[in-house]
């Protein structure tokens, strides 16, 4: 401050024709306090020293400043503080006089709430000492802290004289699951503190600092390491002020005689003494303070003293600007022109308002409607060594001047050395994030932090971290095993390369191959009585449907598509029509064939092979009337089901109109019920080989298989549907093919003798054949 005061005054620009003077007051310990303040104010010191004060600086602590500036703020008389950071002090309706060249601690909250987000430090500790710098702080970074997602586990006073809240502490720092540790106390506090607290081997710990210590490296020593190695904290940033690393270092005791303060010092570094004694030198007041080195000998940087450097010529700046005038008036009020005599501390402190200026050295000094100076720190970080010394390195910045996201910048070319021995930036949270898949829960009975993460639901995911909700994939997705991504569902039909379809493929073949070569037998055959027996010509039709019917098989697998969907329902009802009015007309055949042995019977010549053509043509083209119109009015058509099962697709074919379905299929049921019924009614009559005993079997199965077929249609779900819509087809066709024509092809293979026109009619008379 003398330095600064001296440097004004020699300055032929700023103040020109005017000296600062100044009186120093002691403002440790309330009685000092008190009277200095009083003294001040008064405008009188103890030496008799009269004048009236303009402006007052300091103090150094925010409780002592506070109470300073109750006092001023009634006389109007302007404080400027270099270390009182104590953010209830920028309230300007309970301490309008007070400004500070401090950053508020407003700003170390912000900066180090950054800190603590940047590295993912979401769950924290807090020890304090009671006072109005410390109380304020950390109720500030609570509060702020909450904002960001920063829970605090613990908030904890410490006090040097009481022993229950030092055990508190080491045993919340020994049990709590927090990895670090916000320090936030004066330095003598913490001085005292970590004295106390390296008895106990507290280790694991990210010490994080407030800006009141963490750059006073004498608080490093060899017992401390385990708690100070890897420290970190915000602190004032280093600045080099020209010319006052040589007037410090050029200090003699006989600048000063009657100061007490600077011969004990004096004595400190030089290891003498001023009073004769035995066992040390006589201090001769000469020595050289750059042959010692220390702390108060280390003037390459300053940190709070460019503070005060700040503060004196802002000062200086406001009388500079009250005294001008320009043409009779004051050209930064306007109002009229004040002499030096005139100078009253309002005047002043209506100027140092608008203060707006930069120092020799580039710092920029202003203050904003709060009395605060904007806000510069230094991130630093405490390395030490195996002698337990420090080097406190620089490794960041937070500057508030800076655009919002590039305030809180680190160095990337410097190491940073951890607290807890650890290798890498320790994790501190109470729960680690909710992966991707998972969805987080606020736990009403715990802080913010300490959530629940909750697996998604079934059909829901969620693809980031700490999610709040999971999202329903489309309908045409479905999660992963994790649930953090919706992938697209499989599809599930009926295809050839699956066991199922390969099977039923291969019954087809099977099908087909017998049906081909029961034609083939009886076409060498066909000459002999049991082929020409109720119509050969309607056996090989019969036949030929068959094939068909065993063919339309394959239109139900593969994948659906517009044209697959008409044509199998389609094709499988005429086909299917087709056999049966065949096999209608071969019963028909037989009782005619009956009634035609009868004395006096004309029946056959009403149902000839003409007729019976026709007959299979009428039945048949009602069919086709019916698919027609069903095609026509409401056809099927490819369909995805998503119903069935969530996790999949099944290609499937819509019936469209289900009328027309059951129209198909209830038409062919009428046909074979007709057929049965026929077959039934002709099954006694005499004939060594009844054929009309084999279509009632084969009827029956028939009958069996569709009726059985409904219930297990409807509740077979995807391609298992399909699957039993393909085997009633082949299970009918066999029973079919099986019934009617093997016993046929036994008697042509293996009993030619039985294929006689003698042993076929028997006891019948020959026409009925």
């Amino acid at each position: 401050m003398i330095f600064t005061v001296e440097e004004i005054n020699r300055d032929a620009v700023l103040l020109p024709g005017v000296s600062l003077g100044y009186r120093l007051y002691n403002g440790c310990g309330s009685e000092n306090l008190i009277r200095a303040a009083v003294e001040a104010v008064n405008g009188e010191d103890s030496d008799g020293c009269s004048g009236q004060i303009q402006a007052l600086l300091g103090h150094s602590s925010s409780g002592v400043s506070e109470d300073i500036n109750l006092m001023l703020s009634p006389l109007l008389i302007p404080q400027v503080s270099h270390l009182s950071t104590c953010a209830c002090l920028s309230d300007k309706r309970i301490y309008p006089t007070f400004f500070r060249t401090v950053p508020s601690d407003r700003f170390q909250i912000t900066g180090l709430v950054h800190l603590m987000k940047y590295f993912d430090w979401r769950w924290v500790g807090i020890i304090y000492t009671a006072g109005l710098y410390s109380d304020a702080g950390t109720a500030d970074f609570v509060k702020e802290g909450q904002k960001e997602g920063i829970c605090v586990e613990y908030r904890l006073s410490y006090s040097n004289t009481s022993d229950k809240q030092l055990k508190a502490i080491v045993k919340a720092l020994r049990e709590s699951s927090s990895k670090v540790v916000l320090l936030f106390m004066a330095f003598f506090s913490t001085k005292s503190f970590l004295s106390e607290v390296e008895a106990y081997n507290i280790t694991g710990k990210q010490w994080v600092g407030s800006e009141a210590w963490i750059t006073q490296g004498d608080l490093a020593s060899v017992d401390k390491k385990a708690i100070l190695q890897g420290a970190l904290g915000f602190a004032l940033p280093q600045a080099s002020i020209p010319g006052l690393g040589d007037f410090l270092l050029s200090l003699k005791p006989s600048d000063e005689p009657q100061s007490s303060i600077i011969k004990e010092f004096w004595e400190k570094f030089f290891d003498c003494s001023f009073s004769p004694s035995n066992t040390s030198t006589m201090c001769t007041g000469e020595e050289d303070l750059r042959t010692v080195s220390n702390d108060y000998t280390d003037v390459a940087y300053f940190r709070p003293e460019m503070n005060v450097y700040k503060s004196v010529y802002s000062l200086a700046y406001a009388l500079n600007a009250l005294l001008q005038c320009q043409n009779g008036s004051n050209p930064t009020t306007g109002k009229a022109c004040v002499n030096k005599s005139e100078v009253q501390p309002k005047l002043v402190l209506e100027h140092i308002k608008h203060v707006n200026f930069t120092t020799k050295n580039g710092a920029k000094v202003f203050f904003d409607e709060n009395g605060d100076s904007f806000a510069q720190y230094d991130l630093v970080n405490w390395q030490m060594k195996e002698d337990g010394s420090v080097e406190i390195v620089n490794i960041g910045q937070y500057d508030t001047s800076f655009p919002e996201g590039e305030k809180f910048k680190l160095k990337k070319e410097t190491k940073i050395v951890w607290g807890g021995k650890s290798n890498e930036a320790p994790r501190s949270v109470c729960r680690e994030p909710c992966p991707p898949g998972t969805r987080k829960a606020i736990n009403k009975n715990k802080p913010v932090c300490c959530f629940d993460c909750f697996e998604c639901p079934e059909g829901t995911i969620s693809n980031q971290t700490n999610a709040p909700d999971c999202f329903i994939c489309p309908p045409e997705f479905w999660p992963n095993e994790k649930r953090d991504q919706c992938l697209p569902k499989p599809t599930e039909y009926l295809s050839y390369e699956e066991i199922m379809g390969a099977l039923l493929t291969g019954f087809v073949l099977m099908g087909v191959f017998l049906s081909l070569l029961i034609s083939i037998l009886f076409l060498t055959h066909k000459d002999t009585p049991i082929v020409r027996a109720n119509n050969c010509e309607l056996s090989f039709l019969l036949l030929f449907s068959l094939t068909l019917c065993f063919l339309c098989s394959l239109t139900f697998i593969g994948r659906p598509s517009e044209w697959s969907c008409m044509l199998r329902h389609t094709a499988f009802g005429i086909t299917f029509v087709l056999c049966i009015s065949c096999v209608l007309g071969k019963t028909m055949v037989v009782l005619m064939a009956f009634r035609a042995s009868l004395p006096g019977s004309n029946v056959m010549k009403w149902f000839g092979p003409t007729q019976q053509r026709l007959s299979i043509l009428s039945f048949t083209l009602i069919q086709v009337v019916i698919c027609i119109l069903w095609l026509t009015i409401n056809p099927p058509f490819p369909k995805m089901n998503m119903k069935y099962y969530k996790e999949k697709i099944i290609l499937e074919c819509a019936l469209g109109s289900a009328v027309g379905f059951w129209a198909v299929l209830g038409y062919i049921g009428i046909l074979a019920l007709l057929c049965f019924i026929l077959a039934f009614l002709a099954r006694k009559l005499p004939d060594s080989f009844n054929e009309a005993k084999l279509i009632t079997f084969s009827m029956l199965i028939f009958c069996a298989v569709w009726i059985t077929f409904i219930p297990a249609y409807v509740s077979s779900p995807g391609k298992f549907t399909v699957a039993v819509e393909i085997f009633a087809i082949l299970a009918s066709s066999f029973g079919l093919l099986i019934c009617i024509f093997v016993p046929k092809c036994y008697i042509i293979i293996f009993r030619p003798e039985q294929n006689s026109k003698k042993h076929l009619m028997g006891k019948i008379p020959p026409r009925t054949l």
